[in-house]
């Protein structure tokens, strides 16, 4: 009972002293308080929220009126044809499929002469379109043989549409030959006659400007270059690491050719390490004659390269050979 009492009393004058405080009909004060701060956060954040939004969407409307402007304004960029690399896709294009295509058909084009026209014809087919010309041009007369062809590059158009570009050897002369290559449904067709196009300008190489070259050491790898020659044409791998740098690792042409002399030798300045360029001549072995016993004499062929030599306890070995990208400098 007396903790029931405590607990109502603690309830009633709650009540009673809201009741003391606000009197019957005057204005509740708790109430005009939260009124009163209530209008004061609506009437500064409130605002400064509403002029954010504001902010924000004419921002959005600038981005995207400048955007339409543009679209309106800059013209659409028709796509220029590509040109891929071997193997490459462009366009969709099967480049790869399109290059083999055009080499097969180049063995047939390529080759004519009346005996063969019938066959000529027959094999054209595979490649044309149905009611194209049965020999793609040639008039029947006269005589091509193909010797060699490449691929030199391919130009795409489009998905459908592509030229490939032949690097040929027919009758002793170099020339390119464009081939228009039509694909559709994993189908290909010559789509026209091909065109015969110049072979590469023959481009003339800068000089080698004449450098300061190292006698002593010109002299000393004239003595024992012409033994790592003689190991290197044979290929034998015991006789060839005699004359290497330790780590180096270098294969020899196996006996298909015999070492002949040492040409040329450039060695320019420097030290315990050098970048140097030889030329050697290969011998070739003769052939004998089917009709007699005669032997011709071996060719001798010149050949020119690029070798990194390091010096050692007084003696100089082989760390690298390779091809020489320019020719021995002028004397």
């Amino acid at each position: 009972m007396v903790r029931r009492a405590i607990l109502d009393r603690g309830t009633q004058s709650t009540a009673h002293a809201a009741g003391v405080e606000a009197a019957p009909g005057a204005p509740d004060p708790a109430g005009e308080t939260a009124e009163r701060s209530g209008s004061r956060w609506r009437g500064s954040g409130g605002r400064w929220f509403v002029w954010a939004s504001r902010a924000v969407l004419w921002a959005v409307l600038l981005v995207i009126g400048y955007r339409g402007v543009t679209a309106i304004v800059t013209e659409p960029k028709t796509a220029a044809p590509v040109s891929a690399a071997p193997g490459a896709a462009a366009h969709g294009f099967p480049v790869s499929l399109a290059e083999a295509y055009a080499l097969q058909f180049g063995q047939v084009y390529l080759n004519f002469s009346p005996a063969t026209a019938v066959q000529r014809a027959r094999q054209l087919a595979v490649f044309l379109p149905a009611g194209s010309d049965a020999q793609l041009g040639w008039n029947g007369a006269g005589s091509l043989q193909l010797q060699s062809e490449q691929v030199a590059g391919i130009t795409v158009r489009d998905s459908q549409h592509a030229v490939v570009t032949l690097l040929v050897r027919a009758n002793g002369r170099l020339m390119e030959l464009g081939v228009p290559v039509y694909s559709a449904n994993g189908g290909m067709a010559i789509s026209a006659e091909p065109s015969l196009l110049p072979p590469p300008a023959n481009a003339v190489p800068p000089q080698t400007q004449s450098t300061s070259s190292d006698p002593a050491t010109e002299a000393a790898l004239s003595r024992q270059l012409p033994a790592f020659f003689g190991a290197y044409a044979s290929g034998d791998p015991v006789t060839l690491g005699r004359f290497l740098a330790p780590g180096a690792s270098v294969t020899g042409l196996g006996g298909a050719v015999t070492y002949g002399s040492i040409s040329g030798i450039d060695v320019p300045p420097g030290g315990a390490t050098r970048h140097i360029t030889v030329s050697v001549i290969w011998n070739f072995a003769g052939q004998a004659n089917r009709s007699s016993s005669v032997t011709t004499a071996p060719a001798g062929l010149e050949m020119t390269y690029q070798m990194t030599v390091v010096q050692q306890d007084g003696s100089w070995y082989v760390a690298a050979i390779g091809p020489s990208p320019q020719p021995l400098a002028p004397p």
